[in-house]
């Protein structure tokens, strides 16, 4: 008769408790999550763009974090950002998705005696290396106005950024993206492309 994997598992660990054995602990398994611990964030963003106007630009960004499995999350994002000039007004709505590795890092976890993951941390993070939540994103998604102001214009991109944990419901998060993406301006249509430093909180 084959025994159930799971069921195997638990009548090995009572049979290791009752013998006092040392039985070797098994990783827990992920659970799917829809709208975690600290869901929502809002960021301010400093970004240098080469297109629509061609300087630096100061916006602000709201997301919600729909599912979280393990280390992997989906996020939501809005991104807005007005500029204003002598010459010319310029208002800018995105929208994307945000799927993030967190602690991507961790891949480096080996050799045992001294891993490199855990070497990264400390020269990154010094005493906050416990508390570091590095993370890998990707951007996908669309803006308005897009070229020729007709439809949304394409956005797509990644970034690299760190979140500490402060408390249970709160969390200071910081990035830096890069994205490209369709835009019109003053009457023309192109391509600009972006280096956004957002820094902000999570709760």
């Amino acid at each position: 008769m084959q025994i159930p994997f799971r069921f195997g598992r638990l009548l090995l660990l009572h049979a290791g408790l009752c013998l006092g054995i040392s039985m070797p602990a098994w990783p827990q398994e992920a659970i799917l999550h829809m709208f975690p611990i600290r869901p929502f964030n809002f960021d301010v963003g400093f970004s240098q763009r080469t297109f629509a106007p061609d300087n630096r630009v100061i916006g602000i960004q709201a997301g919600i974090t729909v599912l979280q499995y393990g280390n992997l999350e989906a996020r939501t994002i809005y991104q807005y950002y007005s500029n204003h000039g002598a010459s010319f007004t310029t208002d800018q709505h995105s929208l994307y998705l945000n799927p993030r590795w967190n602690n991507f890092i961790d891949i480096l976890d080996f050799p045992k005696s001294m891993p490199i993951s855990r070497l990264i941390r400390h020269v990154l993070f010094g005493p906050l290396e416990n508390r570091a939540v590095p993370y890998l994103g990707l951007l996908a998604g669309g803006t308005m106005p897009g070229p020729g102001n007709h439809a949304p214009g394409h956005l797509i991109g990644g970034q690299l950024g760190v979140r500490f944990p402060v408390a249970r419901a709160l969390s200071v998060d910081m990035a830096l993206q890069y994205s490209q993406f369709g835009i019109d301006f003053a009457g023309e249509a192109g391509q600009t492309q972006q280096w956004l430093f957002t820094t902000g909180v999570r709760f």
